[in-house]
């Protein structure tokens, strides 16, 4: 007669190993959840805290004011976390703190009105530079080489060539 328990050793093992591995998944899928649901407030912090400066007068990035007791950064901090956990969505916040701190809290300016100028003006700036930088070294590269100071017009060309072969004979190189 047999009985109903395995007398298979490793059968005891196979079950440690399923149980380890469902204990793995289990933990990995609750870490996940907990990175995506538990860190939505923390990524806002800093991606609203990379947004805006400090107005301690330091040109930092809020999140980035490194000045020893600075009561703004600090405080400011304080606001954006209070500001979130109140539920405010992002463009609320940032018009919190342009109301309080005035538009220069913004990182960048914003995309409206007249404020489209200060985003057009540099790209425009560049692209009508070009063709004029262009046109100076083209002109600047048909002009003649100035005569050096006793007078003595520079070799080019084939008296070039030929001083270059001279030095070379003499140099031995």
């Amino acid at each position: 007669m047999q009985s109903s328990k395995s007398n298979n050793p490793n059968s005891h093992v196979s079950l440690k190993k399923s149980g380890s591995h469902i204990a793995r998944l289990a933990s990995i899928f609750l870490f996940a959840l907990l990175l995506l649901g538990a860190g939505d407030d923390s990524v806002r912090f800093k991606n609203l805290g990379h947004r805006l400066m400090c107005m301690c007068g330091c040109n930092q990035v809020l999140l980035e004011c490194n000045h020893v007791g600075c009561t703004y950064s600090d405080g400011m901090r304080a606001e954006l976390v209070a500001s979130i956990d109140r539920g405010n969505n992002d463009s609320l916040v940032q018009q919190d703190f342009i109301q309080k701190y005035g538009p220069t809290v913004l990182l960048a300016p914003t995309t409206t009105g007249f404020n489209k100028v200060a985003w057009i003006i540099p790209y425009a700036a560049l692209i009508l530079s070009l063709p004029a930088l262009y046109f100076v070294v083209r002109v600047w590269r048909g002009r003649p080489a100035p005569p050096l100071a006793d007078g003595i017009v520079p070799a080019t060309g084939p008296s070039l060539d030929r001083f270059r072969k001279q030095a070379q004979r003499e140099t031995e190189l």
